[in-house]
């Protein structure tokens, strides 16, 4: 029986219809796009997580979203549950806020609250505190806030930590690393 006609752009090569060459090929692919780290940068990195208060696969996320260590935390106002109304840092907050070590502990205050008022509420965890950008503000004025807020950190490595829905474009705006809902914080 005669085979059927292959058509232009055929190479004349072999079907490649069986699932083992395809399954090889995918592994191979996939190896190739993984790097191989040595286990003392893997052990390092876990225990750079561990210094951030992070999960391993969390602290995975970020270095592979931004290409770079974290140096800093930015965290909104909501995200830390501080208002005008309960100008105090829940428990909880403070424990966490307690066990992150060699990184910026940054905040923004959400209005009404006022940057000061944070810093007092912060006991002494924050490093600094700006006023937030407005919620569904301009795209250049979050830039603007989101610059004074890290201050001298590097963007990529700093990290936001909010809870309303409008702090998630603070990230782009202010070109940060990442993202993170306090949820995956603070649970």
């Amino acid at each position: 029986m005669a085979a059927p006609f292959a058509g232009i752009g055929h190479n004349g090569g072999p079907d490649m219809t069986g699932t083992a060459w395809r399954k090889h090929c995918w592994q191979a692919a996939r190896e190739a796009l993984l790097p191989h780290l040595p286990i003392e940068v893997l052990r390092g990195r876990v225990r750079r997580a561990q210094e951030l208060g992070l999960d391993y696969k969390t602290y995975a996320s970020v270095r592979a979203a931004s290409g770079h260590d974290v140096v800093a935390f930015l965290f909104s106002s909501n995200a830390l549950r501080v208002t005008s109304r309960l100008p105090q840092l829940p428990e909880d907050r403070v424990a966490r806020l307690q066990s992150m070590a060699q990184c910026g502990r940054l905040a923004l205050a959400v209005a009404p609250l006022a940057p000061a008022a944070l810093m007092a509420a912060g006991q002494g965890l924050l490093d600094a505190a700006q006023p937030a950008p407005r919620p569904f503000g301009s795209f250049a004025e979050a830039r603007e806030a989101i610059r004074l807020a890290r201050g001298a950190h590097k963007p990529d490595g700093v990290i936001l930590v909010g809870a309303a829905p409008f702090e998630a474009e603070w990230c782009a705006a202010g070109k940060l690393g990442f993202y993170l809902p306090a949820e995956r914080i603070f649970a």
